[in-house]
């Protein structure tokens, strides 16, 4: 018998270079504490040079090593605009004051006593074009003060803001996990927006109620943070409404492009019966490049007028959150490269053989594997990336046996379960709020893993009931 070359007789197989390759980004992140980008992008590689141990030819590793490159500039090039302006979007909604005019609205309209469903709207609302961490940021001052006026319920507060800004985080685009999860698993992005919103309204009722509980159980006082004195809340409350944009023009940025892309979506099977121009005109618009630019151009337009700056002048904002969106376009890029790397690496067969072979429902294994890799390493970004990436890799001919929206929401609700020590948002919320480590594992953490329960409680209940869609 001839012996195998070297090279095929170490060769590993699919399941063993996921498992390998998953052990390296966790490893990378947690322990050599490389940034997420060089994790993916090296586990990307990482799974290209075992998958060309299996092959033959000259050149086979440096073949591997290109595919790399080429995917990540596909991947960079599918979500890199969205992501940029996504970022301007929110920056100027900030630094103009239309945020502010959002909270004020709705805690004018619901009332003080209200005011947890306020702050769980406004995070659920400004979380679409907004990073989480942004959106906390924003309205933990209105919390403070609130619960200074108030003299209670300051907990309720924090944990209302939480809950409506990590749902759409996690599940509604132009926030970049669910953008690249929609893009990785080829999903309709006017569906995975309008279907994200939709099925986001449970968990974030779900999560406000456990806020109530928790509160009136465990209560946390107002204590004095960095950067957020008790003296200087008043500020925030005080500040003039003339100072403020008009509310409808605040919140345009944010539902403009919501609308275009929604209506370019559903739309999409009535084109043949629509006059030529406006079906062109409605494609055009609803672009997702297109729309997000002109709620860009609103937001800035609003930063300007209330600024009473030139549009030259203007445009000094774009720096910084240019500057932000570049860090996540590489990290989603990176994403993007690795996902299709391990498609190229015959995983998704091997796991399709697994999944069937136990009868595993596909729904529930992508809520587990984002969960998995949330845990393990704490970002939930990169637990969407590889979670999606894995199951897009499963798909054969017949798909997933239900529509892959249920895919997507379990990838999101999977990427938010359990976030603790080795997550920065743990940190953010404890150290912005207020919170002791023990306050914010029993209130924060428990929170986002209630969600994140629900959300796949929900998707499975959906896929049983309407395996392909209704909308």
């Amino acid at each position: 018998m001839t012996p195998l070359p070297l090279a095929l007789a170490f060769t590993p197989g699919p399941l063993t270079v996921l498992a390998l390759s998953v052990v390296l980004i966790i490893a990378a992140i947690v322990w050599w504490r490389l940034h997420a980008f060089f994790a993916l992008f090296f586990a990307a590689i990482f799974v290209g040079l075992m998958t060309a141990l299996g092959q033959t030819g000259a050149g086979r590793f440096t073949k591997a090593v290109e595919a790399v490159m080429t995917e990540f500039g596909s991947a960079a090039g599918k979500i890199g605009f969205t992501i940029a302006v996504a970022s301007v979007i929110g920056v100027a909604l900030m630094e103009s004051g239309a945020a502010d005019r959002i909270i004020r609205r709705f805690i004018a309209v619901l009332g003080e006593r209200r005011a947890p469903l306020a702050l769980l709207t406004c995070g659920f609302i400004l979380g679409i074009p907004v990073f989480f961490d942004t959106v906390f940021f924003l309205l933990v001052p209105l919390a403070r003060a609130l619960a200074l006026r108030t003299g209670k319920n300051y907990l309720l507060y924090v944990l209302a803001i939480c809950a409506g800004g990590v749902i759409t985080h996690g599940t509604v685009p132009p926030t970049p996990g669910p953008l690249i999860v929609a893009e990785t698993l080829r999903l309709d992005l006017g569906l995975s927006i309008v279907g994200g919103i939709l099925f986001g309204i449970l968990p974030a009722l779900g999560g406000l109620a456990f806020a109530h509980w928790i509160d009136a159980r465990r209560p946390v006082p107002l204590r004095e943070t960095a950067g957020s004195s008790l003296a200087s809340l008043q500020q925030v409350a005080d500040r003039r409404e003339e100072e403020l944009p008009g509310f409808w023009v605040s919140i345009a940025p944010v539902i403009l492009p919501v609308v275009l892309i929604a209506t370019a979506s559903f739309s999409a099977p009535f084109a043949p019966a629509l006059p030529p121009v406006a079906a062109q005109a409605i494609d055009f618009l609803g672009n997702k490049n297109i729309a997000l630019l002109l709620g860009a151009v609103v937001a800035l337009a609003v930063y300007a007028r209330q600024r009473q700056l030139a549009w030259r002048n203007a445009a000094d904002v774009l720096g910084p959150p240019l500057e932000t969106a570049g860090v996540i376009i590489l990290i989603t890029a990176a994403g993007g490269a690795y996902g299709a790397m391990i498609k190229n690496a015959g995983v998704g067969d091997s796991v399709r053989v697994l999944a069937e072979g136990g009868g595993m429902n596909y729904v529930l294994l992508a809520w587990l594997l984002a969960v998995v890799v949330r845990v393990a390493q704490g970002s939930a970004t990169v637990a969407m990336i590889t979670a999606s990436s894995i199951m897009m890799s499963i798909a054969g001919p017949a798909g997933f046996g239900v529509h892959v929206f249920y895919i997507y929401l379990a990838v999101g609700y999977g990427a938010s379960m359990l976030s603790w020590m080795n997550d920065s948002g743990f940190w953010v919320i404890g150290r912005l709020g207020g919170l002791t480590e023990g306050e914010t594992l029993r209130s924060w953490t428990v929170l986002l893993s209630l969600i994140s329960v629900l959300g796949l409680i929900q998707a499975l209940v959906a896929a049983k009931l309407w395996p392909n869609l209704w909308f």
